[in-house]
């Protein structure tokens, strides 16, 4: 399997889940709205079928040395089957393989301080809800 192309400008969102192309347009259009004070996702949509089925440790393996980015996400099972469609986020940098989700409408914001440095993937792990899912500040 080829890896993953190496951007250090956008963040990959990955596609593992096919069950559902009707689920998959509406998250992306999520995650591709900018919020209201006009800050958008930097992101590379990867629609690939290469990637269905895909664990979180196989994501993982096709990230190249020269990736550019800390983290990975990902439109997995749970992104295209609960109602709010939290977004697996990767952590590939400080602890690689700790996860947290996100909702889309979070996704610009986790996007753009983790790319630009500004917060550590800790401070949006560690201010998860209840169940798991980074919703905002």
């Amino acid at each position: 399997m080829n890896s993953l192309p190496a951007n250090e400008y956008t963040a990959p969102v990955i596609r593992t889940d096919f069950s559902n192309d009707q689920e998959w347009n509406a998250i992306t259009a999520l995650i591709s709205r900018p919020t209201p004070e006009g800050f958008g996702a930097n992101v590379m949509f990867l629609n690939d079928p290469a990637h269905r089925d895909l664990t979180t440790r196989q994501l993982m393996a096709l990230v190249p040395e020269n990736f550019g980015q800390s983290y990975l996400l990902v439109i997995d099972n749970v992104a295209v089957s609960w109602p709010d469609h939290p977004v697996l986020v990767v952590d590939l940098h400080h602890e690689p393989g700790r996860q947290f989700r996100a909702v889309p409408s979070a996704v610009q914001s986790v996007e753009n301080n983790l790319s630009l440095w500004n917060m550590d993937f800790r401070e949006f792990a560690d201010s998860v809800d209840k169940d798991g899912v980074f919703r905002g500040f």
